[in-house]
């Protein structure tokens, strides 16, 4: 993979290098090898927005792995096996990389922490607490089973919006339609009557008109208003602020809130059972939150450093719930916070789930509803002036 290296030559020149190397480590070394400081290096973008695109699939890494060691292969073998199978360059550049690190002596929590692009801190920390124990298998398991948790209730948001999306799509194109095609021709048919319309029948053939002899403009305006909300929709998704903005929405804010915290809840205890501190998976999770909650977590966290129970901590800073503030005071007790904090997330999602199912059948009526009530009301406006004549006639 490729890195883009900012260092000063022996006379003290700035130069930019793009060096081909297997990790970060590598780079540098390639470039201290030249007689240069290194004064920035970052892996370039093209190879950033691979892993983006998700080239490399760490869960997929993950099954695998998982699969070879419990068939008794050692690290090196499994990775070997692995890189022989692979044809995607990325994945193959990215296990070579881990080989060659762990064959000169490294760790595999040290090896995959030289590439943060392709594997998070919490991966790297599991893997890291389960080396003190010899017990990668179970570590694997564990963030697979994670994964999994959070792909079931993010694929049940998505296909509950799947409906409405399409529903309001075809509302909106039908809608266009009449206004753009249909209504001037009504108007154009009016005007030759001779005959006064309603008022709102006006304003409709006035709005029609408009839309009819500006085609390209209203084209153009609603393909920049698609492109900007599909930009819109792809920065909060890489931001990860769409649980902030959901909680500033009447009706599901205490949903939202309660959405994040069984992540929460499911990151906390997957670390924690993996043999982590408390206070390390505290720091760990922090970037997996919404801001408000980053705050509320560092606050919590420094409490508990200072001595203060988790549960007391949690609850004044607003991070549980009258289930989970139960469930985590009898994890203190017996020793398996952990566990408790995994069963608080299992209820959560269980209910979560429920709820997206109630306010998904509800909120599909209710969109119905609303696009049959605009295209009713254009048709019968359309027609008001049929009626009337109709009526004078008679």
């Amino acid at each position: 993979m490729q890195f883009e290296v900012r260092a000063l030559s022996l006379n003290n020149r700035l130069q930019t290098l793009m060096i081909e190397a297997a990790d970060v480590a590598a780079a540098r070394k390639a470039v201290e090898d030249q007689r240069m400081k290194v004064v920035s290096l970052k892996a370039a973008s093209s190879m950033r927005s691979q892993a983006k695109r998700g080239v490399f699939s760490l869960v997929m890494f993950s099954q695998e792995m998982l699969a070879l060691l419990e068939a008794g292969l050692s690290l090196v073998e499994a990775l070997e096996g692995l890189i022989e199978k692979e044809t995607s360059p990325v994945s193959r550049s990215v296990m070579e990389a881990l080989n060659a690190r762990i064959r000169e002596g490294s760790r595999l929590s040290d090896a995959i922490g030289q590439q943060p692009e392709f594997f998070p801190t919490l991966f790297v920390g599991i893997v890291r607490a389960a080396e003190r124990t010899s017990d990668l298998p179970q570590a694997l398991r564990r963030y697979i089973d994670y994964q999994g948790r959070l792909d079931i209730v993010r694929s049940k948001i998505i296909s509950s919006m799947i409906y409405p999306a399409v529903l309001f799509s075809v509302g909106g194109l039908v809608g266009l339609f009449l206004m753009t095609y249909v209504v001037p021709r009504f108007a154009a048919v009016y005007q030759g009557s001779g005959r006064k319309m309603p008022m709102m029948s006006r304003i409709l053939m006035s709005c029609g008109e408009f839309l009819g002899n500006h085609t390209v403009l209203v084209g153009t305006a609603l393909v920049a208003v698609v492109v900007m909300l599909v930009s819109y929709i792809r920065r909060n998704n890489r931001e990860g602020r769409w649980a902030q903005l959901a909680q500033r929405i009447p009706g599901i804010r205490e949903r939202a809130h309660i959405m994040e915290l069984s992540r929460l809840y499911l990151t906390l205890g997957m670390l924690l059972e993996g043999g982590i501190t408390i206070v390390q998976a505290l720091e760990m999770v922090e970037p997996a939150v919404s801001a408000e909650t980053r705050i509320k977590l560092g606050r919590a966290r420094a409490e508990i450093s200072n001595g203060e129970p988790a549960s007391y901590a949690m609850e004044t800073h607003d991070l549980t719930t009258p289930i989970a503030l139960r469930l985590l005071r009898v994890g203190e007790r017996s020793g398996q916070m952990g566990a408790m904090l995994t069963r608080s997330a299992q209820f959560y999602e269980g209910e979560s789930a429920r709820w997206i199912e109630r306010f998904s059948k509800m909120f599909e009526p209710i969109l119905m509803a609303i696009i049959g009530v605009v295209i009713g009301v254009i048709i019968i406006l359309l027609y008001m002036p049929i009626f009337d004549l109709a009526g004078s006639l008679q």
